[in-house]
């Protein structure tokens, strides 16, 4: 009698859709056309960039004799750190034969300096742009978007005469000036977009509770740009750590970065080639940009997509 009761009681639509069967979006299959393709082209994207990486990684492990019989592909048959160790320490630059490691302390202390300058005074200006309109701020931001795209062979003579009457050719203090001068208008323009896009409440309240311009920038905007100040971090340390052009204009064999000192073991003239120190010397000179990104990824996507949000 209660099951006649529940079956009577029970409203005819729900009759209806048991016997219609299961509703909602209908399941797709895995090996459907579309993700066939998409799932393919991400792969041979990935094999394009990574199969490289494997190249280097595998020749860097292993010996000159196993190098010479051409399995570039083929797994290392007995691993060896020799090369990492003589690409580090003992590999010749030049006139000097002590590695990559001196080349290495002085791209630190090139790339340190550089990136806290300019990130500073970008974000400053941006911030200044972005919240504190005054007589010639749109001048001014024209002139440092034009300057973002001027190319740095232009300017690499002027700069040289510069740089020797102040009497800095050749050191790396004139060199950390031109990388912060360089990375300074596009990452204005980041840091202007991200503020502008900031919530305007936030900069009327604080005026309106007496904060003036360092007050609302350190106490308000800064805690707020985490992941803009990523991404600066990440272009800076990536474009002035992997910069050739300036290492070997503006400095001397012994203030070289690590970059030029790698171009000189790599294009050795002198000597047997070999291919698996300088395979660990580029995995070496790219390590550090690379673990940065690895580190932050994740925020630099943020950043991005943040600081592009308004022009």
């Amino acid at each position: 009698m209660s099951d006649q009761a529940v079956s009577l009681s029970a409203p005819s639509g729900a009759v209806q859709a048991d016997a219609s069967g299961p509703s909602g979006p209908k399941p797709r299959h895995i090996f459907s056309r579309r993700n066939i393709f998409l799932y393919g082209t991400l792969i041979v994207a990935a094999l394009y960039y990574l199969l490289p990486l494997y190249v280097m990684i595998v020749t860097s492990l292993k010996g000159m004799p196993e190098i010479r019989l051409g399995n570039i592909f083929s797994p290392p048959l007995e691993i060896t750190f020799e090369p990492w160790v003589k690409a580090w320490s003992t590999a010749c630059t030049g006139l000097n034969c002590d590695g990559l490691s001196r080349g290495f302390w002085n791209s630190v202390r090139i790339t340190v300096p550089s990136v806290i300058l300019s990130i500073a005074i970008a974000s400053v200006n941006g911030y200044a742009l972005a919240n504190w309109r005054f007589k010639g701020a749109d001048t001014f931001f024209i002139i440092l978007i034009v300057g973002a795209f001027i190319p740095y062979q232009v300017m690499i003579y002027p700069i040289v005469i510069i740089l020797r009457e102040i009497g800095l050719y050749g050191s790396l203090s004139g060199l950390v000036i031109v990388h912060s001068i360089f990375g300074m208008p596009i990452l204005t323009l980041l840091f202007r977009n991200y503020f502008t896009s900031m919530p305007e409440e936030l900069f009327r309240a604080a005026r309106v509770d007496g904060a003036g311009f360092w007050g609302i920038y350190l106490r308000i905007m800064l805690p707020m740009s985490l992941p803009i100040f990523v991404v600066a971090v990440i272009l800076q340390v990536t474009g002035i750590w992997n910069d050739f052009l300036f290492g070997v204009v503006y400095t001397r064999p012994d203030t070289y970065p690590m970059t030029v000192q790698l171009n000189n073991i790599v294009n050795s003239v002198q000597g047997v080639k070999e291919y698996n120190v300088n395979m660990a010397a580029t995995i070496l000179t790219g390590l550090v940009p690379l673990v940065i990104y690895f580190i932050s990824g994740r925020l630099f996507v943020r950043g991005i997509a943040a600081g592009a949000v308004k022009g």
